[in-house]
């Protein structure tokens, strides 16, 4: 299915067909009796930035009347740079901000230069991971899609029954003469009174030649969701160090601290049990969160789509952050992947799809709940 047929999925309650809104139950009669818009409660609006090298960059804003609310960035492939909770952020953002994609740079490590961070950054879409040499093309940090405006966007709300659907829509294409042209087609959907949010991307090869294919889905939770004794919770099977840097702390990797000077990045490559329905779920949980009370967020998706977990430890003074990162393959470079046989084709017209649910843990006992099933599954 293309971007114009996605199919709006349920965020997490599946049967619910109405509203909770501030402890109570509505359908659409009895919620548009008591508001003159839906934009009183919920939605999606567009908006445009204007400041600095974020100048004319168009966004969407959602909000689900839970308090959880998310900004969609158009002009950057679709990606979400901001996210919160009752005013609590879920995500780590840099100093770059939400840089336009005429300040890409893509040679070596540049990518960083534009990183917003963000709740999702993309990766991709023919490759990701360390700057590398494949087949004597050189390749920067992490790919070029983050930086691509979104084409045909659509974004609006309807009435599904008694169930308030919003979603943005569009494609991402990344071509060039003589090279790949892969379009990204991508569906963000929220249903009001939840706390989710739900991604469809389905990746073409509109090209005529067979194109190498790499994807990474880089999730940065960040300060309050980060903070000392925080943690990742997930049915982890094993754990592969990157690199010496990253053994040193092994026995560490599930725990984080408070910000260190001159913390050198930690990068881990988790194998992941799925649950029965071949779906993967990991948090980032901060129990201790306001006394005791709890905060963190989920991220579930399939493993067969996105096989490998990556974390990226990077609990450093004003980049303190941790990345919880789906994706294709590993981190290391295309021309190792290539090499290990684990690089993904794709022959004209053919298509991959990846859906991914990303949603609030909005106290103890939403995290107990998550941890037992956790354990239900390991």
């Amino acid at each position: 299915m293309l971007s114009g047929d996605l199919l709006i999925t349920s965020n997490g309650k599946d049967g619910v067909d109405m509203a909770t809104l501030y402890g109570k139950t509505y359908g659409k009669e009895e919620l548009l009796k008591r508001v003159g818009d839906i934009s009183q409660v919920g939605g999606v609006k567009p908006i445009e930035l204007v400041n600095g090298n974020e100048r004319g960059v168009r966004a969407a804003q959602f909000k689900t009347g839970t308090g959880f609310n998310f900004t969609v960035l158009l002009d950057r492939s679709l990606d979400i740079c901001a996210a919160d909770y009752c005013g609590q952020s879920l995500c780590w953002r840099s100093s770059t901000g939400e840089t336009a994609p005429a300040f890409y740079e893509p040679q070596g490590l540049g990518w960083l230069r534009s990183f917003y961070g963000g709740l999702l950054t993309t990766c991709g879409l023919t490759y990701i991971g360390a700057p590398d040499v494949d087949q004597g093309q050189e390749l920067g940090l992490h790919g070029r899609v983050s930086n691509i405006a979104a084409k045909n966007v659509h974004m609006d709300g309807s009435w599904d029954g008694d169930d308030y659907i919003m979603w943005i829509q569009g494609k991402v294409q990344e071509t060039a003469v003589f090279q790949e042209n892969l379009v990204l087609h991508r569906k963000i959907s929220a249903r009001l009174g939840e706390n989710c949010l739900c991604i469809d991307d389905v990746v073409e090869n509109m090209g005529h030649n067979t194109t190498e294919h790499m994807m990474l889905y880089h999730i940065n939770g960040g300060f309050p969701v980060i903070e000392q004794g925080s943690r990742i919770v997930a049915p982890i099977l094993k754990t592969t160090p990157r690199d010496s840097e990253a053994q040193k702390g092994l026995d560490r990797f599930a725990t984080f601290g408070a910000p260190i000077t001159g913390f050198s990045e930690q990068v881990y490559y988790h194998d992941v049990a799925p649950d029965g329905d071949g779906f993967v779920h990991s948090a980032l949980v901060n129990k201790g969160f306001n006394d005791g009370q709890g905060f963190g967020f989920y991220v579930k998706y399939r493993k067969e789509q996105l096989p490998v977990l990556i974390e990226w430890k990077m609990t450093g003074e004003g980049i303190y952050v941790v990345g919880m990162e789906p994706g294709t393959n590993r981190g290391d470079g295309r021309s190792l992947e290539r090499k290990e046989g684990r690089l993904i084709f794709l022959k004209p017209g053919e298509t991959r799809s990846y859906h991914l649910e990303i949603g609030v843990l909005a106290g103890r006992e939403e995290i107990a709940a998550f941890e037992d099933k956790v354990d239900s599954i390991r």
